[in-house]
């Protein structure tokens, strides 16, 4: 397999995943941590797939997936704190696999220009969880896809072709959605991308280009969107998901309120970080306000079926001439099936309580690992989404890349799983059906991890 990485590789203009810039990946493969017979399945894969950054090499074969688990096929298993968050409740939850087993038995695809009871329920079910006036739904099987209806609904209600989106966003890896999105990681080599797109720096908090002045961000905001009347969308994630970067209410309130009076639609994008991820049902409730449109997608099918959806308001279903979606899966009743199951198992289950105690918990914990180790720069989380930057030092702030790696390739070997953002940013993602059990198992294998970088406060 090819470890080696490009000479114009850039990890600083990552934000994404894991970049693999050491040799760690490799040496993964090589020293020990595999069996054979997964060593020649990764060899099989490597030449029949693609090779693309951050998925490739891949790191084990997997056999199951659990609750909070995922196994390989030599029967180790990782707490996954990653699972691409489509693991809200868990993978393989009894009532998803059941409803989906049902659902085999009768209607197992609906040819476009017809309905399906199923579709309908989850229509009506998910409109009625969003605020009074979200009550439009176009169901699609991805949320690039999502973000594209998104865009083409903004266009046609405004008149106005252009957006603004963040730097270092991402919304999909379609076309459209890379054009947006502010990675380069995904715009190298692709040629002239959707014109119209203007980018801001975005409020982080730590480290970022305004050093959580957020009031410097609206500013910029303002000014962009006063100078600029063709802009039609303010497209942006309402939490960055990936190294868990959380806006102030402030900033939302304020945003909100320039967007209004620029006639300019928010578009969140909620694909990663709805459904409880956070403690609320939709990340927005956390700000007191509302999108114009709201982009959905990743755990509505449950880990399983694919599956994702914009909400939107109801004076926007003007546009029936136009195709704003038109997938083939557009009213997928095995979709449906699954987006309905999960909205009913996280009420069932009280999952956004269980959530919100279980951040409580979480965060003293990593707060105590911040005052351990002076590796850790930052500790900030929402619900079960938690983000641990790595700094060279507390005083210079620079990047700890190589230790970022060691840390989780070292959890890998005692079986947890997670993401490395920004190539310092450990990212803790769980499933919300998690026990407190399994989280006391993680975070003992963060401080053993750590211990061994010797950076002991």
């Amino acid at each position: 397999m090819d470890h080696t990485q490009p000479d114009n590789y850039r990890p600083e203009q990552l934000v994404e995943g894991d970049i693999n810039l050491t040799s760690a990946r490799g040496d993964w493969v090589v020293n020990g941590n595999l069996d054979e017979r997964t060593k020649e399945l990764l060899e099989r894969d490597a030449k029949c797939f693609m090779h693309q950054s951050m998925s490739t090499p891949c790191l084990d074969v997997l056999k199951t997936c659990d609750g909070s688990y995922i196994e390989n096929i030599s029967g180790k298993k990782y707490l996954d704190f990653h699972g691409n968050n489509v693991h809200q409740i868990g993978f393989s939850h009894p009532k998803l696999v059941e409803r989906l087993t049902e659902q085999l038995q009768g209607l197992t695809f609906s040819t476009r220009r017809y309905t399906n009871e199923k579709a309908i329920q989850f229509a009506e079910k998910l409109t009625s969880l969003t605020p009074k006036g979200l009550n439009r739904i176009l169901l699609t099987p991805n949320g690039s896809s999502s973000i594209g209806i998104a865009l083409k609904l903004a266009r046609a209600v405004t008149g106005k072709h252009k957006v603004v989106s963040f730097w270092d966003s991402f919304h999909g890896a379609s076309l459209d959605a890379i054009s947006v999105g502010g990675e380069s990681v995904f715009q190298e080599h692709m040629g002239p991308l959707m014109p119209g797109v203007e980018r801001i720096p975005p409020p982080i908090t730590y480290r970022g280009i305004f050093e959580g002045n957020e009031d410097k961000a609206l500013e910029y905001l303002e000014y962009v969107l006063s100078k600029d009347t063709q802009i039609g969308a303010f497209l942006a994630e309402t939490i960055r998901n990936t190294d868990v970067q959380i806006p102030s209410k402030k900033f939302w309130k304020a945003a909100r309120d320039l967007c209004t009076r620029h006639g300019v639609l928010l578009i969140l994008d909620e694909i990663p970080i709805a459904l409880g991820r956070t403690g609320k049902l939709f990340a927005f409730e956390h700000y007191g306000i509302e999108p114009d449109i709201l982009c959905l997608g990743k755990g509505l099918g449950g880990g399983i079926i694919p599956q994702a959806a914009i909400v939107t308001r109801e004076e926007y279903n003007t546009f029936g001439h136009i195709s704003l979606g038109h997938y083939t899966h557009e009213k997928s009743p095995m979709g449906a099936a699954a987006g309905l199951a999960v909205l009913e198992i996280i009420e069932e289950e009280g999952l956004l309580e269980k959530v919100k105690c279980y951040e409580a918990y979480m965060k003293t914990a990593l707060h105590k690992l911040h005052k351990k180790y002076s590796l850790i720069g930052d500790v900030r989380g929402v619900g079960l989404l938690l983000g641990i930057e790595l700094v060279t030092s507390r005083t210079t702030k620079e990047k700890a890349i190589s230790e970022a790696e060691e840390i989780m390739y070292d959890c890998l070997k005692q079986g947890l799983s997670f993401k490395v953002s920004k190539g310092n940013v450990l990212q803790l993602s769980p499933a919300l059906t998690i026990s407190k059990e399994e989280l006391e198992r993680a975070l003992e294998i963060l401080n053993k991890a750590f211990l061994k970088t010797n950076t002991i406060a």
